[in-house]
């Protein structure tokens, strides 16, 4: 079986590492890849990130699989260019990713289907987004409507960071077209909880729970990344709120997904706040969730290949999806002065020495070596009996890494 794999990032790493280990499966292209997915086992990186030149790659190839990674490619529509062609693919349709690509359509499907989520209000001018935050109830949830690559929320705790927040998205265009609308929220107090799941458009079966840490220095201080560390399960996911979860935003979710006969198959994430007043719903994303993968993925016992298809053949009504009763932490290690301005091109050295598994994201092979290309550089991700043992072979593994202005916190899982 020969699989084609979109995306360069550690969630990328993650799944094709995953998809290895199925024994049909012959090569896994990555397009276009990382260091890690490079020497990874039955992996071939390739130069393609056009998404009719992916058509055609998997056209001329003879592609049984594609599983699609980020959200930009899934926003654009890859989905529906490649069934046009009776291609084999995972993932939600255009029209679907929208739960994703516009934060302005999540809002309403959720209050169209009842699905628990904080109280909101969208705008698409700059005077009324202004006057409404010169006059809200701080602190203030702002989101621009696009895709921003994890960068477009800023949580305003003062009345003048909820005026910049405003500004940089609507006026000075910081995140592009992404900030053309934004959605203003109330602030929901609690932690927050990732919980990866798959569907069919008729079943949605939830993952193990997982932790992001988003900030970039210890105690959750600083600005927010795309992910320091992750740990699964969460530890403030237990039966009592799992079971708020799956009557007040999956049960709905799913009801709202055949209601609107959206063409949903993949992946879909629940960015959940656990609050003293219950359980919430900040944001759905579709796809898997990265750093979480890193940690969701080497906890699956079932087949992740098998899975993916029978969500493909509408039949995960007859599917369970097993993890391991251990625990696992990753720890992320990024450039020095990530998420802001960084140098690329350093050597990585160490990796040998890591007992526990390497994800790679902005990492690149060059001449047989591994040198940083990007603000996540890798993650390190260990499991244990304990989430203590877990961070402890974590930490013990990403000490014997190296490269220049190597940066990760210290307080993962912690």
């Amino acid at each position: 079986m020969k699989i084609l794999l979109v995306g360069n990032g550690g969630r990328e790493h993650a799944l094709a590492y995953k998809m290895a280990q199925n024994p049909i499966v012959e090569k896994i292209y990555c397009s276009k890849g990382n260091g890690g997915t490079y020497f990874e086992n039955k992996c071939e990186n390739i130069d393609i990130d056009n998404i009719d030149d992916l058509v055609n790659f998997a056209q001329t190839n003879n592609i049984e699989l594609t599983v699609v990674g980020p959200e930009k490619e899934l926003c654009e529509g890859i989905v529906d260019k490649f069934k046009e062609k009776g291609l084999r693919i995972f993932g939600p349709s255009k029209e679907a990713a929208q739960l994703e690509g516009s934060k302005a359509f999540s809002k309403d499907f959720m209050k169209k289907y009842g699905v628990k989520t904080a109280e909101y209000s969208k705008f698409y001018n700059l005077k009324e987004a202004l006057n409404y935050v010169e006059n809200c109830v701080l602190p203030v949830v702002i989101k621009a409507d696009g895709l921003a690559a994890g960068k477009g929320v800023v949580i305003a705790e003062k009345r003048e960071e909820a005026i910049k927040a405003v500004k940089d998205f609507m006026e000075d265009k910081i995140l592009g077209n992404a900030g053309d609308g934004l959605v203003i929220e109330e602030f929901l107090e609690g932690v927050e909880a990732s919980i990866l799941s798959i569907t069919d458009g008729e079943v949605i079966i939830p993952f193990i729970s997982a932790k992001d840490h988003k900030a970039i220095n210890d105690g959750n201080k600083g600005p927010n990344t795309g992910g320091m560390g992750t740990i699964a399960p969460n530890p403030y996911c237990n039966e009592e709120v799992l079971k708020d979860f799956t009557q007040h935003i999956m049960i709905p979710t799913l009801n709202g997904i055949k209601k609107e006969k959206l063409d949903y198959i993949g992946i879909i994430f629940f960015g959940i706040m656990i609050t003293k007043k219950g359980i919430y719903l900040l944001e759905y994303n579709v796809r898997m969730g990265d750093p979480e993968t890193q940690v969701v993925l080497p906890l699956m016992e079932s087949d992740l290949v098998e899975l993916i298809n029978s969500a493909i053949d509408k039949n995960l009504k007859n599917t369970k999806v097993l993890f391991k009763n251990q625990h696992a932490c990753c720890v992320i290690a990024s450039s020095k002065g990530y998420p802001i301005k960084y140098e690329n091109g350093f050597e990585i050295t160490g990796v040998n020495k890591v007992k526990a598994k390497t994800f790679f994201a902005g990492a690149e092979e060059k001449n047989g070596k591994l040198l940083t290309s990007g603000g996540r550089v890798l993650g390190v991700t260990t499991i244990g009996k304990t989430l203590e043992e877990a961070r402890n072979k974590a930490y013990d593994s990403i000490n014997k890494v190296h490269f220049d202005g190597i940066y990760y916190r210290k307080d993962i899982g912690k």
